[in-house]
């Protein structure tokens, strides 16, 4: 079995897991063949059950994991970003829609957003191999935080047979894309509604505040 055939499987098994679609694959998660499609169930049972009932632990643990994976991060960066907002709770209206405005203001999630990668994990490795500029400046740092303003360009070499799929593909309106040449301008600022990750966050703070 190929390391890239292991990958993928160990995608859908947390899928699988977590019960939810998370597109750990991209646009590979909405084809029928999608193991949540044929299986949604969790690895090692043969079929669906009941769902059993989680503690109030279980359930901030779960919701913990899902928007960890929604934007493949390691446990050590998620803590970080969730415990930034926590001491800033109080101070700030909506605790929810700061963490998700940090989430996705990082390079590698506008990249995705943008279409020039098909998955998170894509676009973490396309900015890891230096081809994405950030105000005309090479950015190789895929937790880097964008703001408003500013210019994310794609490498041209690197853009080849991407240009029909970006024609298909649908931003955000805190973004704005130019197709010709291969770049995209940060107009606004990410919105919670607007980005809807499949968790309930106020779970995950009530988690990391035990």
């Amino acid at each position: 079995m190929s390391k890239k055939t292991t990958s993928n499987g160990a995608k859908c098994k947390i899928c699988r897991r977590l019960n939810a679609k998370l597109f750990l694959k991209g646009t590979k998660c909405l084809l029928p063949k999608c193991l949540m499609n044929k299986k949604p169930y969790p690895p090692g049972q043969k079929r669906k059950r009941r769902a059993k009932t989680l503690s109030e632990y279980g359930r901030g643990l779960k919701e913990k994991q899902k928007l960890k994976n929604w934007y493949n991060l390691k446990e050590k960066q998620f803590r970080n970003y969730v415990e930034k907002v926590l001491n800033r709770k109080g101070k700030v209206e909506n605790a929810d829609a700061m963490l998700i405005k940090i989430l996705e203001s990082r390079l590698d999630n506008v990249v995705f957003r943008m279409g020039f990668a098909s998955s998170r994990p894509l676009a973490r490795q396309i900015i890891s191999h230096r081809h994405i500029s950030v105000n005309d400046r090479l950015i190789n740092i895929s937790s880097y935080l964008v703001k408003k303003e500013d210019r994310i360009s794609l490498k041209l070499r690197s853009s080849q047979n991407l240009t029909s799929a970006l024609k298909k593909h649908k931003t955000p309106s805190w973004l704005k894309l130019d197709i010709k040449k291969m770049a995209g301008k940060v107009i606004g600022e990410p919105d919670l509604a607007e980005a809807l990750p499949p968790v309930e966050i106020s779970l995950i703070f009530e988690h990391y505040s035990r």
